[in-house]
């Protein structure tokens, strides 16, 4: 007797997965009819995994303009709160102190209040020397003449050394820096190093309006030396 069979080739791979879908077919089985006395044969299903994919094609493709739209808002976000909060920092570092007479600076006291002149006068005798805030916040000093009046020039206290600030003392009547023992004279003028130049000066005005004082830069010649000042 002959025996007829039937023999079902396999699915190819692309049969069984769709790339469009990512949906495969269930494995597929191999089944043999049988045919007098032959046994039924089973072949065990062949299992292919199938993977998805997508494909975008060229007209979906995102506007660009769109996307740098997008990149400047995200930017515009970040940067108007990062201003926001650089304003004050900055402000922070800006010496205090408005404007005066020729562009110059309210001087201010050890507590941060505008000095008025005649106020300053009643609590500072002739011949003292007391720091104030001065231009680009350095600390200066304002002096008061042997007849009791504000002098026009204020000294700034910052050493010519290397930057140590100088107190006066009244029992040497000099400016005596505490760092390397460099020594200026009452007006500020260098007598002994290692400094190597005199203490910069400053033009000490009171304005006819509140008689606030104000300092205001020195670019002329120095009188205690002849010389052009080296700080301008």
């Amino acid at each position: 007797m002959i025996m007829a069979s039937l023999t079902l080739s396999p699915a190819a791979p692309s049969q069984l997965c769709s790339s469009k879908s990512g949906v495969f077919r269930p494995s597929q089985r191999l089944l043999v009819k049988p045919t007098g006395k032959s046994v039924m044969k089973k072949e065990k299903g062949m299992r292919i995994t199938c993977q998805a994919t997508t494909s975008i094609s060229p007209d979906r493709v995102p506007d660009m303009g769109k996307r740098q739209l997008m990149n400047l808002l995200l930017l515009g976000a970040i940067s108007l709160p990062t201003g926001f909060m650089l304003v004050p920092y900055g402000a922070f570092f800006v010496p205090p102190g408005g404007g005066g007479a020729g562009g110059g600076t309210i001087a201010k006291d050890a507590i941060g209040n505008d000095i008025i002149g005649a106020e300053w006068l009643e609590t500072h005798g002739p011949g003292d020397r007391t720091l104030a805030q001065g231009l680009k916040g350095d600390p200066t000093y304002l002096v008061v003449d042997k007849d009791g009046s504000l002098a026009n020039y204020g000294i700034n206290a910052v050493c010519t050394h290397l930057g140590c600030v100088v107190p006066w003392n009244q029992a040497e009547n000099k400016f005596i820096c505490p760092c390397h023992g460099s020594r200026y004279d009452d007006q500020g003028r260098v007598v002994r190093g290692p400094a190597p130049l005199s203490l910069a000066l400053a033009h000490v005005e009171v304005e006819d309006t509140d008689g606030k004082v104000v300092l205001v830069p020195w670019v002329e010649t120095d009188f205690r030396t002849g010389e052009a000042p080296w700080w301008a």
